[in-house]
């Protein structure tokens, strides 16, 4: 499947009609707008114009409010990139490439003007940034484009991740670089704002982790005050002591910020014996989100299946096997407490 996802993008690209922009829709975190960023470069570089739309938190690339803000566009087609693996056009009848590497929801075939790219299948699974490479290659040149991959990869699998492309990158840009721009990218989204503007602006100016460091390029200060403030908070979400219920470890916060799934990863490496449930019930209006991390090796996606309150929705209990989570209405969040074995109320 590696070697073929960049011909299989390729084809489906040619699917696309002439003239008219190719919508790219990517995840707010460092893999999804690397990911992002390297597409944007790669349809630019074979000819066709593009226009980046970052899902932001609470939203879905296949939501009534998304199909609505471009059904009056006239675009060529869609690349969604780190979103989810689902058999479905953004738009009835308009081509649409779904690139991703999280376990899939039902079907993952490609059929009619959906072309699926799923990475889940491949050893070791790559992250959608390195998918993104691989399909940028098909089109052009992309070796400068490397330094993209990188982020991506290391932001979702840390810098010893088994690939070659991360191997080439710490080569040429050092770990150290990879690193550091890993952390600025990741930090907006995180914030109470959770503005990934600057962050995607700056991977798109840029042209190595070094030049996006250097200050060159406006937006490296707001990634910076993002990064203290993601950092205060996490620090202070440090402090809470987790409940433990059996084979699960509870760890509820209150916080704008987007530091539940730092906290449930703190405590994982912890906790290696329990299932770890870090919840944020300040993070938006309604919703508790929470991130489920665990050592042991449980797969995450079917436990949360099973235990899934009556109002459980695309929100909930997405992402990998062993690093799961999501979000439930504030009304569900005891009943899935119950489901679990916490009937104690917050």
């Amino acid at each position: 499947m590696a070697t073929d996802t960049g011909e299989i993008f390729k084809a489906a690209l040619g699917g696309f009609a002439p003239g008219k922009p190719v919508a790219v829709l990517c995840h707010n975190d460092a893999d999804g707008l690397s990911a992002g960023a390297l597409f944007s470069h790669a349809l630019a570089r074979a000819g066709r114009d593009s226009t980046v739309r970052v899902i932001g938190r609470g939203e879905s690339a296949w939501s009534d409010e998304v199909r609505a803000e471009f059904a009056g566009r006239d675009v060529a087609g869609f690349v969604v990139g780190d979103l989810g693996t689902r058999a479905e056009a953004v738009l009835p009848g308009v081509p649409t490439v779904v690139v991703d590497h999280h376990v899939p929801r039902g079907a993952a075939e490609s059929a009619g003007a959906v072309t699926v790219l799923s990475g889940y299948r491949e050893d070791p699974v790559p992250t959608t940034s390195l998918m993104a490479y691989r399909c940028a290659a098909a089109l052009g040149p992309a070796e400068d484009l490397l330094w993209l991959c990188a982020v991506g990869l290391v932001g979702d699998l840390g810098d010893k991740a088994p690939f070659p492309e991360l191997a080439a990158a710490k080569k040429l840009y050092t770990a150290t670089a990879i690193r550091d721009a890993v952390s600025l990218i990741n930090a907006p989204r995180r914030t109470a704002t959770g503005d990934y503007g600057p962050a995607l602006d700056l991977l798109l100016a840029a042209d190595s982790p070094k030049d996006m460091l250097s200050g060159r390029h406006p937006g490296l200060d707001a990634l910076r005050a993002a990064r203290e403030e993601v950092k205060a908070a996490t620090d202070a979400a440090k402090k809470i002591a987790p409940r433990i219920t059996g084979d699960f470890a509870l760890i509820e916060m209150d916080s704008g910020c987007q530091i539940h799934p730092l906290i449930a990863q703190q405590w994982r490496m912890r906790l290696k014996d329990k299932v770890v449930l870090a919840a944020n019930h300040g993070y938006r209006p309604g919703w508790v989100h929470f991130a489920a991390r665990t050592a042991l090796p449980r797969n995450l996606i079917a436990l949360l299946r099973e235990v899934a309150p009556p109002g459980a929705d695309e929100n909930y209990g997405g992402g990998h096997e062993q690093a799961s989570g999501g979000a439930l209405r504030c009304d569900d969040w005891p009943v899935f407490l119950r489901n679990i074995g916490i009937a104690q109320p917050r």
